[in-house]
């Protein structure tokens, strides 16, 4: 998985991380290097389940392997800040098999 010139666009940009265990992380991107490790600063992980609303846990600054990264994409803050995640329902991801 090569860091390339997609990143260094998203740099102090919201964004949101989907891991290989099926975490979904929103946070600042702060940092990234080669093997795609990322720094995250103001993250927190989205907790989906379909009895509740999506749950945010609060993590700070964060710090994730690139290779346990499956998709990272930019966040419409303007379109997030809308969202009502109390009502939102859904199944949880599941992790990635390789």
């Amino acid at each position: 998985m090569s860091a390339g010139p997609g990143l260094e666009s998203l740099v102090d940009q919201t964004i949101s991380v989907i891991t290989n265990d099926g975490r979904n992380i929103v946070g600042v991107l702060k940092g990234f290097d080669q093997e795609t490790n990322i720094i995250l600063d103001e993250s927190h992980e989205r907790v989906y389940s379909t009895k509740e609303g999506v749950q945010q846990l609060v993590l700070g600054l964060y710090i994730i392997r690139g290779d346990n990264i499956s998709v990272v994409g930019e966040l419409d803050e303007d379109l997030d800040s809308n969202l009502d995640l109390s009502k939102l329902r859904a199944h949880p991801l599941k992790p990635v098999i390789h």
